[in-house]
């Protein structure tokens, strides 16, 4: 028995290495690779990903897997992830999977293009066959409430599209008063726009970074197009960001991908070059990012520590700008038209005008060609600021280009998450602000690679969830903080 499981772990841990070579792949074409390489880098990740995806649905594969249940029951619980994984692979055909990873890696390119020009005719086509891919990737199972079930499973695993709705109807009965509420147009901000010279954020995000965890032996931090977080092993993390001079944003989005980062480099060494070897969904991801973008880089505590040098830092910007200035215009609830640039409050606006688009879209009642139109006439319904192009309306987002529907929603399934993580680090870690102030963060990094990190994948979302935090999602808490910090925050 013993001898069969080192041979499943022995292909398996082939197959990962083949899907984390893909991502180094990917992280190279996005950040590194010339602009004209990219038709025979989609031929390179699309022979990739057609082998790993045959060695992965092989029937020795699942021979092994059913010569091993015996054993696997007599060990402590995890959850059945890599059987599962097989069984939904092996719906899908190898020509199918690898089409699609070739169809991503052609249409990112020409996405870029589209968005620089704000030319949507120009994507249209690379939608349409995303699309349709798509459309032949939901054929290939059976069981879902709806369409939109097999591709947000991809993403979260075991969440259903109704449950995601009724969570997003909450949020939207609450956020939209809210907003309404305590966001203002005018404000005392006009700092904002620089100049902020783009050597003194790298150099600023790292420093800032390095203190959250980012180990310069095992990370880096690139510059690309739409920032993203990537990794080959727990001891290769690649993080990207984006500068621009009068955008200061670029701080908030290190520590965004940082927390991506750090979950991954958290993950046991026990688990590399497992198919266990990764954060268990997109939405525990985004809980990370989001919770060491906002509720720590956000919170005043941290701010007490990093200001001095922060406006020392950009003595032209800030020299007249007090923290408290700062503290108000870096949490300022005002809409805006780019998504990860959005407030905290708004944020899940931009969400759930994607979510709704989606749903839409795969339920045949949306014409691909009238997107734009319907885009900008549903954000200026929820943000109330008409959209001026396709640039910064919907073609801001690289996720389509790459096929990635069902992945949206789970951005604000992170955003409450990251609240109910954040309350139980509290209760165990009382003195976490003290902590802030005095520029330690080293606590709370070994409190989530303890109690999340570590797992990786050996649980299921669900379960996950219930180790970390004692009970399942739950849209009270994160409503909770945003009213209480907000409404502070209010003109009087």
């Amino acid at each position: 028995m013993r001898e069969r499981y080192e041979e499943l772990k022995a292909r398996l841990a082939t197959i990962h290495d083949l899907r984390r070579a893909q991502e180094l792949l990917f992280w190279d074409q996005t950040v590194m690779m010339p602009p004209k390489g990219g038709p025979v880098r989609g031929a390179q990740l699309t022979t990739i990903d057609r082998i790993a995806h045959d060695l992965f649905v092989s029937d020795e594969i699942g021979r092994l897997l059913d010569d091993l249940a015996p054993y696997e029951e007599s060990l402590d619980y995890d959850s059945d992830g890599t059987r599962r994984d097989w069984e939904k692979s092996r719906r899908v055909p190898s020509e199918l999977a690898s089409e699609m990873v070739g169809a991503a890696a052609e249409a990112h390119d020409v996405w870029a293009q589209a968005r620089a020009e704000s030319n949507f005719a120009l994507f249209l086509p690379h939608l349409e066959r995303a699309v349709e891919l798509k459309r032949r990737y939901i054929d290939c199972f059976d069981g879902y409430d709806e369409p939109y079930d097999a591709l947000l499973d991809d993403y979260e695993p075991g969440m259903k599209t109704a449950e995601v709705r009724a969570v997003f109807e909450e949020l939207k009965r609450e956020l939209v008063p809210l907003i309404k509420d305590v966001g203002s147009v005018e404000g005392d901000d006009a700092f904002m726009a620089g100049p902020w010279p783009t050597d003194a954020q790298h150099a600023f995000s790292l420093q800032v970074i390095e203190r959250f965890g980012f180990d310069p032996r095992s990370f880096r931090l690139d510059v690309t197009v739409h920032p993203f977080a990537a990794s080959s092993a727990t001891q290769d993390i690649r993080l990207t960001t984006r500068y621009s001079p009068d955008d200061i944003t670029s701080l908030f989005t290190a520590m965004h991908e940082c927390g991506h980062g750090l979950y991954e480099h958290g993950v046991s060494p026990t688990l590399e070059r497992t198919p266990l070897c990764h954060g268990v969904s997109s939405a525990l991801h985004e809980s990370q990012s989001r919770l060491w973008e906002n509720l720590v880089g956000r919170s005043r505590p941290f701010w007490n520590h990093f200001y001095p040098s922060f406006q020392a830092a950009f003595p032209e910007a800030l020299a007249d700008v007090d923290q408290e200035r700062w503290y108000r215009a870096i949490n300022r609830v005002k809409p805006s038209y780019i998504r990860v640039d959005a407030d905290e409050a708004t944020y899940n606006l931009h969400i759930i005008l994607r979510f709704e688009l989606e749903q839409e879209i795969f339920g045949g009642s949306l014409d691909l060609r009238d997107l734009p139109e319907l885009w900008n006439a549903r954000f200026e319904e929820y943000l109330g600021i008409p959209v001026p192009n396709d640039t910064v309306g919907v073609l801001q987002d690289v996720h389509w280009s790459g096929g990635g529907f069902g992945y949206f929603p789970t951005y604000s399934l992170g955003n409450i998450i990251s609240v109910q993580i954040w309350e139980r680090a509290v209760a165990d870690l009382p003195d976490l602000h003290d902590q802030f102030e005095a520029g330690e963060f080293q606590e709370l990094h070994r409190w989530l690679r303890t109690n999340l990190y570590s797992l990786g994948r050996k649980f299921t979302p669900q379960e996950t969830l219930e180790r970390v935090v004692g009970g399942p999602i739950d849209a009270r808490p994160y409503v909770r903080y945003l009213r209480e910090k907000l409404t502070a925050l209010a003109p009087a």
